[in-house]
Parts: structure tokens; C-alpha cells; sequence
């Protein structure tokens, strides 16, 4: 019988071909996709991501682990979906207008995926009239906005009036992160949550939604 905590480990340790065959393995004995999920894959990504907040993971071990993450989730995604397990959210998410960086936004979405969230990738360079059609066309409680270079950080600014300009801005909560922002720019630009790295965008979600 598989130990779960084996699973974890796999993640932790990056090893993609070892988390995909203890999770085929798993499967195979009758474990259910929602268990491997909460309990050997989960637990996995959080030690990752506490590793990665303490300084002895870096964006290598995180993209690897993430990458190990995704592929495990992909296998268990035909499974959850048949048991019809609640999820935790939609999520929407793009990178701002004039930024073609999505290493940090695609390690996020491996993140939320993980934990339960739908969530729907714009892609790259999205103009605020781009996020505006898809809040008012979609069902999304949070909204997140990726900047990697300082000059587009105002782009998200941008986003955010042109939603208010629309009457969308009640419609969802606003996430926004990146590399050279913080949380007084958050504060100031009249977003909702500030996130710095990908584990915490699963945090600062979750806590989002419980405030929805």
C-alpha cells in the first residue's frame, strides 16, 4: 500500500517520475483521487513552498517541485472531476499589459490548481479592456494581476479603474503581485490582497474567499 507521506516527499524532492508513479500507484489500490490529493500531494507543495519562504528552496526547486505538482494534479484531474468535489473558487489571472513574464503567474496557477481552485489563465500581456471582458463574461471570485517589470506596474492600476469605470470592480476581489511590488502599492493602487510568492497567493485566496 502506498504511504501518502511518500507522495510528499516525491513532490518535496522534485522527483516528477517518482510523484506520478506513486500516484498511479495509489490510484491502482483504490485510494481515492481526493486523498492522494489533500493528504500526499498538498502536504507536499506546503513544505515546498515553507522552503521556499524560509531560504532553502529557491525558483529552481520551486519550478521543479511545481512542475512534479502539475503533472500529479493533471493525472488526478479526470478522477476529481467525476466525484464532483467542491472547489475552492474560481480564480481569473493574467499578466499586466506590456509584460511578457509568466514563470512566477504559471508557478501560481500550479499552486491554486493544486489546492482546489479553477482558474482560468488569461496569459500575458493583457490590456485592462481584456480583463474587464473577462470579469463581466466569467464567474471568478478573485481576479489576480501579474507584474514582473516596474513600468507595467501601472498598468494594473489602470485595470483597476478601468473595472471600477465599468461597474465590475464589486464583482470580484483584486490579487496583485510580482517581483517589484509590495504591499504598500497594493495598498495604494486599491487592491484587495498583495501576495509576494506563489504559496502565499494560496494563502492570501483562501482567506479572501472566506471574506467573499
Amino acid at each position: 500500500m502506498v504511504n501518502l507521506n511518500e507522495v510528499s516527499n516525491a513532490v518535496v524532492e522534485g522527483d516528477e517520475a517518482a510523484t506520478l508513479a506513486l500516484v498511479k500507484k495509489a490510484l491502482g489500490e483504490g485510494v481515492p483521487a481526493r486523498k492522494v490529493l489533500d493528504e500526499g500531494l498538498i502536504p507536499g507543495i506546503h513544505k515546498v513552498g515553507d522552503l521556499f519562504e524560509s531560504g532553502e528552496y529557491f525558483l529552481p526547486e520551486l519550478l521543479v517541485s511545481g512542475e512534479a505538482m502539475s503533472k500529479a494534479v493533471e493525472l488526478l484531474e479526470p478522477v476529481l472531476s467525476k466525484s464532483n468535489v467542491p472547489s475552492a473558487g474560481k480564480y481569473l489571472i493574467g499578466t499586466v499589459q506590456g509584460d511578457v513574464h509568466d514563470i512566477g503567474k504559471n508557478i501560481t496557477i500550479m499552486m491554486l490548481k493544486a489546492n482546489g481552485w479553477e482558474v482560468t489563465d488569461l496569459g500575458v500581456d493583457i490590456s485592462p479592456k481584456e480583463f474587464c471582458s473577462a470579469v463581466e463574461k466569467g464567474d471568478c471570485q478573485i481576479l489576480g494581476m501579474s507584474a514582473l517589470l516596474t513600468m507595467t506596474m501601472p498598468a494594473a492600476a489602470e485595470t483597476i479603474e478601468a473595472l471600477k469605470g465599468a461597474g465590475l470592480r464589486d464583482k470580484v476581489k483584486i490579487m496583485v503581485g510580482g517581483a517589484p511590488t509590495t504591499q504598500e502599492w497594493a495598498n495604494e493602487i486599491g487592491a484587495d490582497g498583495y501576495a509576494p510568492d506563489a504559496p502565499s497567493a494560496v494563502k492570501v485566496a483562501a482567506a479572501l474567499v472566506g471574506e467573499y
